[in-house]
C-alpha cells in the first residue's frame, strides 16, 4: 500500500473495477499559449462515491460535468473537504509522466484521516490517476514549461445538518492542462510581513491540506495587495517566526558566520504543510552537501538547515549583507523568489541575481524540472503514465 494509513473498512478502493465512459464531444485543448491557471479542464474526471454502510464504490471515469449535491450536504456548512495538487508532464519522447505520487496519496490520507473522512489504499489511486491521465493525455501539453494540473478531492456529502462524521463522501479528480508559471522569466514577488495576520497555530491544522485553510487566507492577499504586495509573509507568535509565503513553504539562503552558504526552511512543527517541493528540494540540496549527488549551480559547500527563523534574524543578515534569497515553492511555480519584505514599516530587500532569481532557486528549479520530464535516467521520482 502507497497511503501511509490503513484503509477504512468495508469495500476498499479497487482501480481493477474502474468503469470507463467516453465523452461523446471531445473538445479541443487550448492552445498552448493562452493556457491560464486552472481555466482550462480535460475532458473526463474520475469519481468514487463512498458510504459508511459499503466503503468505496465502483471508481467511474466519466466525462466533466457538474455535480450533483443536496443543499443540506455537509460539504456546504461544516467544510469537510480536502485536496492534492500534483501534475503530468510529457517527456521528449511524448510520454506522460507523474512527480513523487505516493507522497500526495500519503499527505491526503493524513488529511483525510485529520477532517474523520475514509482513508484509501494510495496506490489504488494513483493507478485510476494514472489511468484518467491516459485516456486525456492529448490534454498534456508537450512545450517548455508546459504541465497537466491535476487536482484529487475529497468532500464530506452527507445530506443531514449537524455536526458529526459523514456517513458520505465523495471521493473525484480533475485536470486541468496549465502554461509555465513564469512565462517569460522569473517574477521575483513582494511579501507583507504583518505579525497581526496569522496562518497557522500549534494544535491546529497548518499541516493538512485542508480547503479550510486556504478561504481565510484571501482577504489578507487582498490586504496586502492594496500595500504594493503580491503576498503573504505568514508569521507566528510574539517572535515573529517565519512559517509560509502565500501557499507554498518556505526557503531562506543565508551565509553562516562561517561563510557556509545555508539553506534554511521552518521545520514541520505542526503549523507547515509537509510541501512534495519542500521535501524534493531539501532530499536534492543534501544529495549536493552530502557530495553524493552534485547539482551544477548550487555553492559547493551547503548546510541544509530545518529550523526556526524570525524576523529579527532575517533583518540582521540583510543588514550585514548574509541575506542571498528568499524563495517560495509549491506544486505550481516549484520556486518562486522574493525580492523584497515588508516588516513594520520597513521594506528588507532581498538580491534575486541575474535573471530574477538567486542561484539557489535556480538551480532547484532546474534539477526538478529535469526529474519530472524523465532527463535523470531511472529516477525513482518520475512514474511513467503507461
Amino acid at each position: 500500500m502507497t497511503g501511509e494509513l490503513a484503509p477504512s473498512p468495508v469495500l476498499g478502493l479497487d482501480s481493477s473495477k474502474v468503469q470507463i465512459e467516453q465523452t461523446s464531444n471531445p473538445r479541443t485543448r487550448p492552445p498552448s499559449e493562452s493556457l491560464i491557471f486552472g481555466q482550462s479542464f480535460s475532458d473526463h474526471m474520475l469519481v468514487v462515491p463512498w458510504s459508511s454502510q459499503t466503503g468505496w464504490d465502483t471508481p467511474k471515469i466519466q466525462p466533466y460535468a457538474p455535480l450533483t449535491l443536496d443543499p443540506s450536504s455537509v460539504i456546504f456548512h461544516y467544510a469537510p473537504s480536502l485536496f492534492e495538487g500534483m501534475k503530468a508532464y510529457k517527456d521528449k519522447d511524448g510520454k506522460c509522466r507523474l512527480f513523487r505520487p505516493d507522497m500526495n496519496m500519503r499527505r491526503m490520507n493524513t488529511s483525510a484521516d485529520r477532517l474523520a473522512l475514509p482513508t484509501f489504499d494510495g496506490g489504488e489511486l494513483t493507478q485510476l490517476i494514472r489511468k484518467l491521465v491516459s485516456i486525456d493525455s492529448t490534454w498534456v501539453p508537450n512545450e517548455p514549461g508546459h504541465s497537466m494540473y491535476i487536482r484529487p478531492t475529497l468532500i464530506g456529502t452527507q445530506a443531514a445538518l449537524g455536526v458529526n462524521q459523514t456517513s458520505d463522501a465523495l471521493l473525484f479528480v480533475i485536470t486541468s492542462p496549465v502554461g509555465p508559471y513564469y512565462k517569460t522569466g522569473f517574477k521575483p514577488v513582494s511579501l507583507s510581513a504583518d505579525p497581526s495576520q496569522v496562518r497557522a497555530w500549534p494544535g491546529g491544522v497548518g499541516q493538512y491540506k485542508l480547503g479550510a485553510n486556504y478561504a481565510p487566507g484571501i482577504k489578507p492577499q487582498m490586504q496586502a495587495a492594496t500595500k504594493g504586495y503580491h503576498q503573504n509573509l505568514w508569521l507566528f507568535g510574539d517572535e515573529a517566526w517565519l512559517t509560509e509565503v502565500g501557499t507554498m513553504n518556505l526557503f531562506v539562503v543565508v551565509k553562516g558566520q562561517d561563510g557556509v552558504t545555508e539553506l534554511v526552511t521552518p521545520p514541520l512543527n505542526g503549523m507547515i504543510l509537509p510541501g512534495v517541493t519542500r521535501d524534493s528540494i531539501l532530499s536534492l540540496a543534501r544529495g549536493h552537501a552530502s557530495g553524493s549527488a552534485p547539482i551544477a549551480g548550487l555553492p559547493k559547500q551547503l548546510r541544509v538547515v530545518e529550523r526556526e527563523m524570525n524576523m529579527a534574524e532575517v533583518m540582521a543578515h540583510s543588514d550585514r549583507g548574509s541575506l542571498l534569497e528568499m524563495f517560495g515553492a509549491g506544486t505550481a511555480a516549484v520556486v518562486s523568489p522574493v525580492e523584497r519584505v515588508g516588516y513594520k514599516g520597513r521594506d528588507i530587500m532581498i538580491p534575486t541575481g541575474e535573471g530574477g532569481a538567486g542561484n539557489v532557486a535556480k538551480a532547484m528549479l532546474g534539477e526538478i524540472d529535469a526529474i519530472q520530464r524523465g532527463e535523470r535516467a531511472s529516477h525513482p521520482w518520475s512514474v511513467l503514465v503507461d
